[in-house]
């Protein structure tokens, strides 16, 4: 074993952390090696989120100390970390997509000449030997927004290691990744370790950590259960870990016994890019139909329009063979059709509210007490959607902001089951959610289908999509390539139904 793995760069010893009453963080112990990749594990609530944060200095931490090359530090904030040798890409990139990547690389930290004007000559020539030395292929002189996600995150990563960063923390990297796209990631990730860059990777999606990283450790309940390395471990351990109990399986069973055609697109095409075309095809009553392929293929854009919110051009939609043909959502959601959105914090929740107002938004006219709103029948609907849907939480007054991804996603779930829809789609209605709340999850989407609802999910995860469905449509640069019974299909399939029309 190299001897980078016993050098240790950063340590976290006895950190706690409370918030009132509730201890979020309970004395914990983390040693992080220069060279390696620490994966950091655990369900939403667990306390990543929080200990990042008090790594950083975005929190005050209530005991404990951090060391960095064995030197006592405390940083005030983000910017003292970054400029002290530890920085942070987040899963929702905050960069400014107007301006270029030199502009973003050097935010904040502007180089001046002898008559104290901006350096440019210096600035341009210092982000193209920066990415040279990356091996990274990117016009610097061109506007984020015209670069991909997946470039824009290698573009934070530059920066960071600009800072000379002793230490990387990558939370959630890959959740909007193309399979091609996670490959350069990694790739790049093992060019820092032989650099000697640590690097933290938080991460819920179990085949990543075990592909890339050296160690793992596990929160749960606010302390740090298990820290191990990768070889040492394996995915029952970890997620038996990580929800304090065994899942003896990822996925529960699927029911497949056929019913009747409910729901038949028929040759849709979109006016807009990316263009949808001709697309046509059936789901049944109580089915669970996935939606497959890169991103980009144009799976959000199916649901849109089915939905209502996405110009068609041309095609048919039929439920329950009468012709439907929204112009908005309120038409889709007044015939039946409820949507659950893939970006639930900018357009699935009202962050400022609590739950009630979450859990009754899309619901109003049946709260009603004469001209009013009962504040009583809000409240007991959210009791109630609280209680089916095991949603950790203090009570329906609770501000949906202190609630985990996981139980978010709950509360979204609720909302548009006090509906009661008939068709459901859900836009990867599991993104950024341990592996507990995934099961619960996949639990209550196979438990609506029993009840004769009809699912329409879309999912980037392979595992996933191959692990709750009936059948998989695969789209492929705006057409669907090809429609597959799940039991008799596989990876390689998929994959080669994703990229026919590439």
């Amino acid at each position: 074993m190299d001897d980078k793995r016993d050098d240790v760069v950063l340590s976290i010893r006895g950190m706690s952390k409370s918030f009132g009453r509730n201890r979020v963080l309970d004395h914990i112990n983390l040693n992080v090696k220069r060279g390696t990749v620490m994966g950091l594990m655990g369900e939403n609530g667990a306390g990543k989120s929080t200990m990042m944060k008090c790594l950083f200095g975005t929190y005050q931490k209530d005991e404990g100390n951090i060391f960095l090359d064995g030197k006592e530090v405390a940083f005030s904030g983000p910017k003292d970390a970054i400029e002290n040798g530890i920085a942070m890409v987040h899963q929702e990139l905050n960069q400014c997509l107007e301006r270029n990547v030199i502009d973003n690389l050097f935010l904040g930290r502007y180089p001046t000449n002898m008559l104290g004007v901006i350096d440019e000559g210096r600035m341009k020539k210092e982000t193209a030997d920066l990415f040279r030395k990356l091996g990274m292929t990117v016009d610097i002189t061109q506007p984020m927004r015209n670069m991909s996600v997946s470039q824009r995150q290698m573009c934070e990563i530059a920066k960071a290691i600009s800072y000379n960063s002793k230490v990387i923390v990558l939370d959630e990297p890959t959740s909007s990744l193309t399979v091609q796209e996670v490959d350069k990631l990694f790739e790049m990730m093992r060019m820092l370790k032989k650099q000697g860059i640590a690097l933290i990777y938080i991460s819920h999606k179990m085949d990543e950590i075990f592909e890339i990283c050296d160690e793992v450790s596990v929160l749960r309940d606010g302390n740090l259960v298990m820290t191990k390395d990768i070889e040492d471990t394996n995915m029952n351990e970890l997620i038996s870990v990580m929800v304090g109990r065994s899942l003896e399986n990822r996925f529960p069973p699927v029911d497949n016994t056929p019913k009747d055609v409910i729901l038949s697109v028929q040759h849709l095409s979109t006016k807009f890019e990316p263009h949808l075309q001709d697309i046509s095809f059936d789901v049944r009553e109580g089915e669970i139909f996935g939606l497959y392929g890169l991103v980009g293929a144009g799976r959000t854009e199916l649901l849109e329009t089915i939905f209502g919110v996405r110009t068609r051009a041309a095609g048919r939609v039929y439920l329950n063979k009468r012709l439907m043909n929204f112009s908005n959502a309120k038409e889709a959601m007044d015939h039946g059709f409820a949507m659950i959105t893939e970006e639930r914090k900018a357009n699935g929740l009202f962050v400022k509210g609590d739950l009630t107002f979450n859990t009754t938004i899309a619901n109003l006219p049946q709260y009603r007490a004469g001209i009013a709103l009962s504040d009583s029948k809000m409240t007991n609907a959210t009791a109630k959607e609280i209680k089916v849907m095991h949603t950790k939480c203090l009570g329906p007054e609770d501000m949906i902001a202190s609630l985990s991804g996981g139980n978010q996603q709950k509360v979204i779930f609720g909302k548009w089951l006090e509906r009661e829809p008939q068709i459901f789609m859900m836009d990867e209605p599991t993104r950024g959610i341990d592996v507990g709340a995934k099961y619960e999850i996949y639990e209550l989407i196979i438990r609506m289908a029993k009840q004769g609802k009809t699912i329409i999910v879309v999912s980037s995860e392979m595992p996933e999509i191959l692990g709750i469905t009936n059948r998989i449509g695969v789209m492929s640069n705006g057409r669907l390539s090809g429609i597959v019974n799940t039991n008799e299909t596989d990876q390689e399939e998929l994959l080669k139904l994703s990229a026919k029309y590439l």
